[in-house]
C-alpha cells in the first residue's frame, strides 16, 4: 500500500491520538506513555502501520482497509482489534487479551500471536504460516481458512461454520464442538473429546491423538487417517471412517462404518439409543 501522507518516528500516548486518520502511512512510531490514552487509531481509513510498537488499550477499533506490518502489541494491550474490516496483518508479534473480535475480511501472515480469546465472532479470515497460543480460538466465527498454522490452546473452533485447515498442527482440548462444515487436511490434531456434537466434520490424511474423540457427530468422515491413544471413539456418531493402523476402543456407533487395521476393544453396551454402526477389520 503506497500512501502520500506519512507519520514517522513519533511517540503518542494521548486519547484517540490519531483518530479518524485517513490515507496515511504510520512508520516507526511508539504508542505508549504516561497519559495511557485509549483508542489511538480508532475509526481510521486506508492506513498502513509499519514497524510500530503498541502498549495502549483498544488501538485499532472500527478501522477500514488497514495494514499492520512488522509491528508489536505487548502484554499490556487489551482488546486491540475490534470491529475492523479489510485488514492485513503480516510479520507481527501480537499479545493482548481478546485480539480480533467481530472483524471481517482479514488476512494474518507470518506472525506470532498470544491471546487468550482470539478471533471471536469473525468472518472471512485467512491465517497462514503463523503460530497461535490461545485458550479460546475462533469462537462462533465462519468462513475461516488456516494453512501452516501451529496452534496451542484449549477450547478451539467451537460453534464455527465453514472452516478449512491444511498442513497444520493443533494441540488442543475440546476442538470443533458444535461446529458445522469443517474440513481438516494433512494435519495433526491432538486433543481431548475432539469434535463432539459437530456436523459435517471431515478429516483427510490426519493423525488424531487423544481420549474419547468424535462422539455425537453427524455426517462425520475420516479418510486415510491415523488414531493414537483414542479410546471410546465414535460414541453415538453417524460416521464413515477409513483408518490406518490401530484404534484403542470403539463404542456404540450410531450409524455407518468404521474400517480399521486393528482395534483393542469394540464396545456395544449400555446404549441409551439405537446403535446400528459397524466396525470392519481389514483382513478378517
Amino acid at each position: 500500500m503506497k500512501l502520500e501522507k506519512v507519520i514517522e518516528n513519533k511517540t503518542f500516548d494521548e486519547e484517540r491520538a490519531l483518530y479518524n486518520l485517513q490515507d496515511t502511512e504510520v512508520k516507526n512510531c511508539i504508542f505508549a506513555g504516561e497519559q495511557d490514552g485509549e483508542s489511538v487509531l480508532k475509526e481510521t481509513r486506508n492506513i498502513s502501520v509499519k514497524n510500530c510498537k503498541f502498549s495502549l488499550r483498544y488501538p485499532l477499533w472500527h478501522a477500514r482497509k488497514y495494514e499492520l506490518i512488522h509491528s508489536t502489541f505487548d502484554e499490556l494491550i487489551r482488546a486491540p482489534i475490534w470491529y475492523s474490516n479489510d485488514g492485513i496483518i503480516d510479520n507481527c508479534e501480537l499479545e493482548g487479551v481478546k485480539l480480533l473480535r467481530e472483524c471481517h475480511n482479514t488476512t494474518v501472515l507470518n506472525s506470532k500471536i498470544t491471546s487468550p480469546e482470539f478471533g471471536w465472532k469473525c468472518s472471512n479470515i485467512e491465517v497462514k504460516d503463523t503460530t497461535i497460543h490461545s485458550e479460546y480460538i475462533f469462537l462462533d466465527s465462519k468462513d475461516v481458512r488456516l494453512n501452516h498454522v501451529e496452534f496451542i490452546g484449549k477450547y478451539s473452533f467451537q460453534y464455527m461454520e465453514n472452516l478449512e485447515i491444511d498442513d497444520s498442527k493443533l494441540d488442543t482440548k475440546d476442538a470443533f464442538w458444535h461446529s458445522k462444515n469443517v474440513t481438516v487436511r494433512n494435519s495433526i490434531v491432538k486433543g481431548e473429546y475432539l469434535g463432539w456434537f459437530s456436523e459435517n466434520l471431515t478429516l483427510i490424511n490426519c493423525k488424531i491423538i487423544g481420549t474419547q474423540p468424535l462422539c455425537y457427530c453427524k455426517n462425520l468422515k475420516l479418510i486415510n487417517c491415523e488414531m493414537e491413544d483414542t479410546d471410546l471413539s465414535f460414541e453415538y456418531s453417524e460416521v464413515e471412517a477409513d483408518i490406518k493402523g490401530h484404534v484403542d476402543s470403539i463404542k456404540n456407533i450410531k450409524l455407518g462404518t468404521v474400517t480399521v487395521d486393528s482395534v483393542g476393544e469394540i464396545i456395544n453396551e449400555d446404549s441409551i439409543m439405537e446403535v446400528d454402526g459397524k466396525v470392519i477389520i481389514r483382513g478378517k
